[in-house]
């Protein structure tokens, strides 16, 4: 018989997802959440006023020795970890701020991930234990200046000259750019799109960057120009053909996301907790008034719903089938969304308050401005789903 007296729920866990984690995937929770509270949180508002990262470098070469980057790739100094344990990682990574989550995204599942799934032995040995461990940075180059939710209508081009490529082109909106080591380029050739292995020191190859963002101002964005840029036949990705291949790099990031927008959602929602349980109005607390219960209850139910289905894609990743990318993108899509709705409903509890750096609340959904749209806005994951449901392709 179960027993008569019950616990407390936890507010911040209230349906004991948590005890659904392995000790491992608990221990990884645990060291991320420890690191960035000892190295990073301290100085995080700071960074994200003053729109940069000063210490991205070393930051790299910590979360090289966590096991961050490229966790869930095997060999070549990657962890090999589950699906669950990244995404659990992202989820930490995120509530501390978007930025660091992006940046781990970019490097272990847009550019470690192209080099491990469609690179040679030999760019697999030359770069992916050096990126593993954090000591060479990585970037991915798709969305262009006209063209982004159209990656197949790319401009960027590479033509044979002789047993060299030469690529001309543009790239915007690019994480890592101006301090990548290795930009994976992807560029339409006379046989469709191929990637490409770049490495920054290339004549003709410049990424400057990006400023003046009012989202993910602690993340470095970049462009990234190609002057007539020469590369050797070995620079290309030998298994990636047409435009399959980035997209397949995208739904490992966009996993990433539909983890990491809930740690997002869940600082913001706890910081609109414990503020409502200090601040008194007409004589008792805020978390006394009915309206505001309502909004920390719709806030929770939005937030575990989320998480609930982010570890049902972490499942289906980890399984024998695998993960489809509709479901991807119904993650996605919904996940972001009710991430900034909680965000934005975290800031009316705060009042004033919540447009301050002081809280977390408004750089989290600063933030998720830009998750929002980026790699595939709601209204591509909406057509994307919708083509899986119904059968019919309404954006062709």
């Amino acid at each position: 018989m179960p027993s008569t007296t019950l616990a407390p729920i936890d507010p911040l866990d209230p349906l004991g997802l948590e005890s659904l984690l392995t000790d491992t995937e608990r221990a990884v929770r645990d060291t991320v959440r420890q690191y960035l509270a000892d190295k990073v949180e301290p100085h995080i508002a700071g960074w994200f006023e003053q729109g940069e990262l000063p210490a991205l470098a070393d930051l790299a070469r910590d979360f090289g020795e966590l096991g961050l980057l490229g966790m869930h790739l095997d060999g070549y100094g990657c962890a090999g970890m589950s699906a669950l344990a990244y995404g659990v990682a992202c989820r930490e990574l995120e509530a501390c701020d978007s930025a660091l989550r992006s940046f781990v995204s970019v490097q272990g599942s847009l550019a470690m991930f192209a080099i491990h799934r469609f690179g040679s032995g030999e760019q697999k040995d030359q770069w992916l234990p050096r990126m593993a461990a954090g000591e060479a940075i990585g970037c991915f180059g798709l969305t262009e200046p006209d063209h982004g939710s159209d990656p197949s209508s790319m401009r960027t081009r590479a033509r044979r000259e002789g047993g060299d490529w030469i690529l001309d082109g543009r790239k915007t909106w690019i994480t890592n750019g101006s301090v990548a080591a290795v930009a994976v380029v992807w560029a339409r050739t006379d046989d469709g799109v191929r990637g490409f292995v770049v490495p920054t020191d290339t004549p003709g190859f410049s990424a400057p960057e990006i400023k003046h963002k009012m989202s993910l101002r602690a993340s470095v964005t970049s462009e990234l120009v190609l002057d007539s840029v020469r590369l050797p036949a070995s620079a290309t990705l030998p298994r990636a053909h047409g435009v399959s291949a980035p997209l397949t790099c995208l739904n490992e990031a966009r996993y990433g996301i539909v983890w990491g927008v809930t740690g997002a959602a869940r600082s913001a929602w706890r910081t609109a907790a414990d503020y409502a349980a200090h601040r008194e109005q007409f004589g008792k607390p805020l978390a006394a008034f009915q309206l505001t219960q309502q909004k920390l209850v719709d806030m929770a139910l939005e937030l575990h719903k989320a998480t609930m289905t982010a570890m049902r894609l972490a499942d289906l990743k980890d399984s024998a089938e695998g993960v489809h990318p509709a479901q991807i993108s119904l993650g996605k899509l919904n996940n972001v969304r009710e991430a900034l709705e909680i965000c934005r409903t975290a800031r009316t509890i705060l009042g004033a308050n919540g447009i301050s750096l002081e809280f977390p609340v408004i750089r989290h959904m600063n933030n998720l401005e830009s998750v929002l749209t980026y790699e595939g806005t709601s209204e591509m994951h909406t057509l994307a789903l919708g083509q899986a449901l119904t059968g019919h392709a309404a954006f062709r």
